[in-house]
């Protein structure tokens, strides 16, 4: 899979796509920041805060974080990533969509090699993975990604626009799942998010695991 294409194109008579965080959604706990905070502790713990005030922008913010690790890290970031809990009602989810025809993006902000480590075969299940590559050649880590904008290193509503379908799902659970969430048809939200989009006045569906989002799903679509 690559960042830029989905597996297939979308035919014009799909009519939904659902558009998928990884980090804190997919994943039960927040791997990726888990990983910033133990591998950069002192610059997370001064620009975190900033990001989820939205002070800073993720572009910036996480770029330096990331960009600060020393690339001799690498093998111990994809050793963190392993054994981590998906969110309850995954796989189930997944058989639903497909019996739909409906296409599942993962679409996260974080690393791509923390995406596939841990979910395993299941990333093949997804139509499309967009996250953040690395480069580990020089002495600390290098972002890679071709989808930059909207002050995220990986910009979710571009993402969204390659799809040309009538109903973008969003499911997402903090901030940087926010602008993907306020271009989206439907959304669920949980923690962070939630919380941002209560502010924006922004309709959102509740949601605590993927169970939740097929039954809502299942009743709407019928």
């Amino acid at each position: 899979m690559t960042d830029d294409q989905p597996k297939s194109p979308v035919p014009a008579n799909r009519k939904r796509a659902v558009f998928c965080d990884f980090d804190g959604t997919i994943t039960v706990e927040e791997t990726f920041v888990g990983m910033l905070k133990q591998f950069a502790p002192e610059l997370s713990a001064k620009l975190m805060p900033e990001m989820y005030a939205r002070r800073l922008s993720l572009q910036s913010g996480v770029r330096q974080i990331l960009e600060s690790i020393p690339s001799a890290s690498y093998g111990e970031i994809i050793e963190f990533s392993r054994g981590k809990s998906i969110r309850s009602g995954l796989v189930e989810f997944l058989d639903f969509l497909n019996a739909k025809g409906v296409h599942f993006m993962i679409v996260s902000g974080g690393l791509r090699l923390m995406v596939e480590t841990v979910m395993g075969d299941l990333v093949n299940r997804a139509s499309a993975v967009y996250a953040v590559d690395i480069d580990a050649s020089g002495p600390t880590l290098q972002v890679i990604s071709e989808l930059e904008g909207d002050g995220e290193l990986v910009s979710k509503v571009r993402v969204m626009e390659k799809y040309d379908v009538l109903e973008r799902v969003a499911i997402g659970d903090s901030v940087t799942d926010f602008n993907m969430a306020l271009q989206a048809d439907s959304v669920f939200a949980r923690d962070r998010l939630a919380e941002y989009l209560e502010e924006q006045q922004k309709p959102y569906i509740k949601w605590d695991n993927f169970f939740d989002v097929m039954e809502i799903l299942s009743k709407k679509w019928n």
